[in-house]
């Protein structure tokens, strides 16, 4: 008689993991199809016990991050004025991440210029990197089009007329207001404003000047940067210690305050915009890698945490510090990372262009407005061209969606029927920004030279 069958010790949390997947999964949909709230919770908090016990065997931050993130959404799900009061603790993280932002974009991209003889690649570089950005966002806002005219998740929707009634009025911003903030006026108020574009216009410049003293001059100045730049990456390993307490708490603030009943009306919304996310990585961004010659596995893995905190946080700002840390572990040299992942900030933001078609679009249909392939072909435009300069700050899409609206001829109330789900549509929108920054970052080192081996 053959013994039992049983499960490998080694195999054991993956079960786990598979089996709490399972019954978290099972736990959601039986709330919200039967009246049975308090077996479904049971459900969901036995499915967490299981997810714990893979956690722990895990040293990766993402593990943690995103078993946090599940907790929090419990959390928001069943005692909402709890989850409502830990918004403070994500907004902590945030400020951390702030405080390292502005000195780790100075001393990385400074002495990658300085500190490495690139001054005359910084042209052909900067040029590059503009085309990419411009090609890749385009396609995010076609994609975005053809989505949403396939689903036509607007058509039929209520408008409630409370909707419009307090809508600000807001200015599309013109051409020469977007060229111009992309130039710092003052340091001081660049770094406390968070402008990422003008310290990284700022840091360019400084590096250059750096570069053209003679060795005596700048030797002492560029080892006091790299020794700055290395403690701010040292803060930044510090600071993720705290990362999947701030996800969880997002989540839970999220979901606490916005409750999930406000989802259904929008799903096919949701859906639409995440399923045209995934054919934008599958069709598109995984195609560019293999052409590149991007090592796929490695590099998910690489950009992997960054992108969770994107997620979790609905702040790309949140994930630089991390994502210039692992995609120079990647292989991608600093002073290649350190000019694509700030300029990316504002022209490469691939979540936001595949959000704002299909943002602009079912708001013309919520409308019963009919537009032809035509006008679609001018408001993508339009939008291409606004698009550029936004700030990686949670919900700075949906603002520039109503900047916009007057231009494009486009009622208001829609936009902020959006706002409902838009909590939910921002997170994959901000882990979408931060993806594709990092495989901006990977592409362009791929096109100016070898990746470098990780250390």
């Amino acid at each position: 008689m053959n013994p039992p069958t049983s499960i490998p010790p080694s195999r054991a949390p993956y079960a786990a993991a598979l089996l709490g997947a399972l019954l978290y999964v099972a736990g959601f949909f039986l709330q919200l199809a039967t009246p049975h709230r308090a077996t479904a919770i049971v459900l969901r908090l036995a499915a967490l016990l299981l997810l714990l016990l893979f956690t722990s065997t895990r040293k990766s931050l993402t593990a943690w991050t995103l078993f946090a993130m599940l907790a929090g959404a419990e959390l928001g799900a069943d005692a909402p004025r709890v989850a409502t009061q830990t918004h403070i603790l994500g907004e902590i993280f945030l400020r951390l991440i702030r405080v390292i932002a502005a000195p780790l974009i100075l001393g990385t991209l400074s002495t990658g210029i300085a500190g490495h003889g690139h001054l005359r690649r910084i042209g052909p570089l900067a040029l590059k990197t503009l085309l990419y950005f411009e090609a890749v966002t385009t396609v995010g806002l076609i994609l975005g089009a053809l989505a949403i005219n396939l689903t036509r998740a607007g058509v039929g929707v209520v408008l409630p007329a409370s909707l419009a009634a307090n809508a600000p009025v807001a200015a599309p911003r013109g051409w020469e207001q977007i060229v111009l903030n992309a130039f710092p006026e003052n340091l001081a108020l660049a770094v406390a404003q968070n402008q990422i574009l003008q310290i990284a216009v700022f840091a360019l410049l400084f590096g250059v000047a750096l570069a053209m003293l003679p060795e005596a001059k700048r030797a002492p100045l560029l080892s006091l940067l790299q020794s700055l730049t290395e403690t701010m990456f040292q803060i930044t390993r510090l600071v993720m210690y705290f990362a999947p307490i701030a996800a969880g708490a997002a989540i839970a603030y999220t979901v606490g305050s916005m409750g999930v009943a406000t989802l259904i009306p929008l799903a096919k919304l949701v859906a639409t915009y995440y399923g045209a996310l995934l054919v934008f990585v599958l069709f598109f961004l995984l195609p560019v890698m293999l052409l590149s010659r991007i090592p796929v596995r490695r590099f998910l893995a690489a950009a992997g945490e960054p992108v969770a905190i994107g997620f979790a946080t609905s702040a790309s700002e949140a994930a630089l510090p991390l994502a210039l840390e692992r995609m120079e572990e990647f292989g991608v040299p600093r002073w290649i990372v350190s000019f694509v992942l700030p300029l990316g900030y504002s022209f490469n933001m691939d979540g936001s262009s595949v959000y704002l078609s299909i943002g602009a679009i079912f708001t013309a249909q919520a409308a019963g407005m009919h537009l032809t392939v035509g006008e679609q072909a001018v408001m993508l435009l339009t939008l291409m061209l606004a698009s550029k300069g936004i700030a990686g700050v949670p919900r700075a899409t949906l603002v520039l969606l109503l900047a916009t609206a007057s231009s494009l001829h486009l009622p208001t109330a829609p936009v902020f029927l959006i706002l409902g789900v838009d909590a939910l549509m921002d997170m994959g929108r901000t882990a979408m920004n931060v993806f594709g920054n990092c495989l901006a970052s990977a592409v362009i080192a791929r096109w100016e030279a070898p990746l470098q081996d990780p250390a």
